[in-house]
């Protein structure tokens, strides 16, 4: 038999957001801790991916600090492309490009790179039609390690100020971390990282280290974080973020933890893998939860009865969703027939259109119930279910026909 090879051919199309030429962070005379600057690498900068004038423009921001353990910048999968996704969003993006230790610049020099990253969006609100108070940070691998600086040592006074923008708060609204070094603890770091912090100077000083362990720095005024990590990571273990999470929990800090069992390091958006390729539905997610993509509604108290085919739902859940998809969605639990929700539980204020997933086992048991997911009152309508949210709202009575 003759085997005829196969050639497949793919063709890649990018849509790219157009940039600007990279910003930099400083006037060249006003760089703090200036040394030569390699030409490959650069002077500490951002490239600008907005999406002022776009439809789908939201007001808020990120500044992305891509990879590369400090030696080198992932510019690419760490960078460019989590700016665009961003731009998907509606959100406006800006790559850092901070000094590396590989070309001799340590720690506080990274940490001077982000603060003033966030102070300059800041300042650029109404250039670029940004909202203040919803401003992220977002670092994978060893840019997790400066985003988490960023996000726990922002009262660090990382340089001496030199203009107006160094006035502005560098407090990020937002982290999100993904697979990132947080601990300098030899056990679980990433010597890499770690030697090129620190540098020559500080690499062996375990103590000193240890003041820029990211889990040790948390405080009750870290922003909400997002971290994402695979357990089968064996270049930044799983225990980096895990401490993180845990500091987040002890002080109250909004926290949400993915750990993928299967993955290797430095995967970015890996959006062509239908499972951990996920993760970043779930960062959506988890921005719309937080009030990421619009500015904060006032919430209300709901309360009601739902019945499915005549009898109270057992267990079920009637969810909320608000005409503008970029306010969060409330999902408000049912049992026994009954359901209700605190004013900062329930739902934003405005029309929502509402779903219900339920069943009535435990209320008839019989043995051809089931466990539905209606959008409508009856199967034979298309009409959506549309509620008023108010303040001075009348507790609420659905009927839903599964047949």
């Amino acid at each position: 038999m003759k085997f005829i090879p196969l050639a497949i051919l793919l063709i890649f199309t990018c849509v790219s957001s157009l940039t600007a030429e990279p910003v930099p962070l400083w006037p060249e005379e006003k760089t703090p801790y200036s040394k030569p600057i390699d030409k490959e690498t650069g002077s500490p900068s951002i490239e600008v991916y907005s999406t002022k004038g776009a439809d789908n423009h939201t007001g808020a921001a990120v500044v992305i600090c891509p990879g590369g353990g400090y030696g080198g910048l992932a510019k690419d999968h760490e960078g460019h492309q989590p700016a665009q996704w961003f731009n998907e969003q509606g959100v406006s993006a800006f790559v850092l490009k901070y000094r590396l230790g590989s070309q001799g610049h340590h720690y506080p020099t990274e940490l001077a790179d982000v603060q003033r990253a966030i102070r300059w969006v800041r300042s650029q609100a109404g250039d670029f039609d940004l909202a203040t108070d919803r401003i992220a940070v977002m670092g994978f691998s060893a840019g997790g390690h400066l985003a988490s600086m960023a996000a726990t040592l922002f009262d660090e006074k990382a340089y001496e100020a030199s203009d107006a923008i160094d006035e502005v708060s560098a407090r990020p609204d937002f982290a999100i971390l993904c697979y990132p070094v947080i601990s300098m603890d030899s056990e679980i770091t990433h010597k890499g990282s770690r030697n090129n912090l620190l540098g020559p100077d500080k690499a062996a000083d375990d103590a000193f280290a240890a003041t820029l362990s990211s889990e040790k720095n948390v405080t009750a005024e870290t922003p909400p974080t997002f971290l994402f990590q695979t357990n089968a990571d064996t270049a930044v273990p799983a225990e980096n973020a895990t401490r993180f999470f845990l500091a987040c929990r002890e002080h109250g800090v909004p926290v949400e933890f993915h750990c993928y069992q299967n993955g290797p390091h430095g995967v970015g958006l890996y959006r062509g893998d239908p499972i951990l390729g996920g993760w970043s539905d779930l960062l959506k997610n988890w921005l719309l939860v937080n009030s990421f993509y619009a500015e904060p509604k006032p919430q209300a108290a709901v309360s009601g009865k739902v019945n499915l085919d005549g009898e109270p739902v057992s267990w079920g859940v009637v969810t909320f969703h608000p005409e503008d998809a970029n306010l969060p969605v409330t999902s408000v639990r049912v049992r026994r027939g009954n359901f209700s929700a605190k004013p900062e539980d329930g739902p934003v204020l405005g029309s929502s259109t509402l779903t219900f997933e339920g069943s009535i086992w435990e209320a008839t048991g019989k043995a051809e119930d089931k466990a539905v997911a209606l959008t409508s009152l009856s199967p034979g309508s298309d009409a959506p279910i549309r509620v008023a949210v108010s303040e001075a709202m009348k507790p609420l009575q659905f009927d839903f026909s599964s047949r």
